[in-house]
């Protein structure tokens, strides 16, 4: 894939109108529907300050949840959860659809920007169309939930059009979402130039550049639940790191299909020749793959589980791993403490467990002292940096969870790939 991309500094939007994919998916209180953490507000802003100084006017627009777009389909998932299809009410959708409304968005955006944020009633229908119709350079309004039209998930021609046809240029700055091929991600940009805002920018020059061009020696230290989920990311980057890391429930199924006893830890019975598959490539290629010697392991998957270390591949039957022990804690440590470039992506453990968040702590920890260029691939591994105050030492943490680990795959990102070359 083509990572050098035109950005918004490469044309010129004075006087124009421009379609802005934000990601505005923002955690929201179930309660009062209050913003909880606006980080990805605040990460839009630089690109929305540059288009409004240059005199552009801004259509932002975002997703926001998973709302339901049609009533029909509405009463079918309600039908699914056991509710009687014949006492839900259009009603009760509508409330539904209110709830992820992107109305505390715009307010709490016009705080921000210190100006109005004009909002939108709908995302092409009237309102749009004629808020749009009427915006003037420096003026910035907010569609509404791009998702409750029905053709954006399927990437409908038509709704990418009337999109498009609100304005004349359109600038993608939705990392979290680039992986998916959307209308208002990447449909838009058959009908429209397109860009990349600052943070796009951003995420293609340093996770591009490390996979593309890495300073070495390259660590990929990868955690999680699942070897599933993970299969394309280990597979690439054995073609491209000189040491990788396994931690996370995954490396159960790495230990049980070398023979190891895992107890009840979490295993992917069916991976396991893959597993094996894996360790075979890596030593066949000269990349290090670590794996962990010891393991921290408790008799229930509880926060005041009794727990007790043991050697990798001895976890008794009853007993289940829940993070990588002392030795292999110094053992992932000292791998990251000479590197040039280290990727992150998952826990080494159960992390929102304190307990058991001694090994996912200890490699934030090594990643905020070492002189390597840090990149942290999103979700968990994420917030584990920021909860632990280590945010400021990484260089990069991804702004999208699962778009980082498809452009760690290799994979192509739709909402990349329709974008100009520079």
């Amino acid at each position: 894939m083509n990572y050098n991309k035109k950005t918004v500094k490469d044309i010129d939007v004075k006087g124009k109108k421009v379609l802005l994919r934000c990601d505005f998916n923002v955690p929201q209180d179930k309660a009062t529907g209050a913003i909880t953490d606006d980080k990805r507000i605040r990460a839009a802003l630089p690109t929305i300050q540059y288009l409004l100084d240059q005199g552009a006017a801004v259509i932002a627009c975002s997703h926001l949840g998973k709302p339901v777009a049609t009533f029909d389909s509405y009463v079918k998932k309600q039908a699914e959860k056991g509710k009687d299809p014949a006492s839900i009410t259009e009603e009760e959708w509508k409330k539904s659809l209110k709830k992820l409304s992107l109305a505390p968005v715009a307010v709490r955006l016009s705080e921000l920007l210190g100006k109005d944020v004009i909002m939108a009633a709908d995302v092409v229908g009237d309102d749009a169309k004629a808020k749009a119709a009427a915006l003037q350079p420096g003026q910035i309004m907010l569609l509404e939930n791009t998702r409750f039209e029905k053709g954006e998930t399927k990437n409908d021609p038509a709704l990418a059009k009337a999109m498009a046809d609100m304005a004349e240029v359109y600038v993608s700055d939705a990392f979290g979402a680039v992986h998916r091929a959307h209308a208002s991600t990447a449909g838009v940009a058959d009908y429209l130039p397109a860009v990349s805002g600052f943070l796009i920018q951003k995420e293609l020059e340093i996770i591009g550049g490390a996979l593309a061009n890495p300073k070495r020696p390259l660590v990929a230290i990868l955690g999680g639940s699942k070897v599933s989920s993970k299969i394309g990311v280990i597979n690439n980057l054995l073609e491209i790191a000189d040491t990788i890391i396994i931690g996370g429930g995954m490396a159960y199924t790495f230990s049980a299909a070398q023979g190891g006893k895992v107890g009840d830890s979490l295993l992917e019975a069916d991976w396991q020749d893959y597993a094996n598959d894996m360790v075979k490539k890596a030593a066949e290629k000269g990349v290090k793959l670590l794996l962990p010697v010891d393991t921290v392991v408790a008799n229930a998957f509880a926060a005041d589980a009794e727990s007790k270390v043991v050697k990798n591949g001895e976890i008794p039957d009853g007993w289940q791993g829940l993070d990588i022990g002392p030795e292999t804690i110094k053992l992932y440590c000292d791998a990251v403490k000479d590197a040039g470039t280290v990727i992150w992506n998952g826990p080494m453990g159960v992390f929102e467990f304190p307990a058991f968040a001694k090994g996912t702590e200890a490699v934030a920890e090594a990643l905020s002292q070492t002189s390597a260029i840090t990149i942290i691939g999103g979700g968990d591994s994420a917030a584990a940096v920021q909860q632990l105050g280590y945010a400021d030492k990484m260089t990069h943490i991804s702004t999208g969870g699962g778009a980082s680990l498809e452009f760690m795959e290799g994979k192509e990102l739709p909402g990349v790939a329709c974008l100009l070359d520079a």
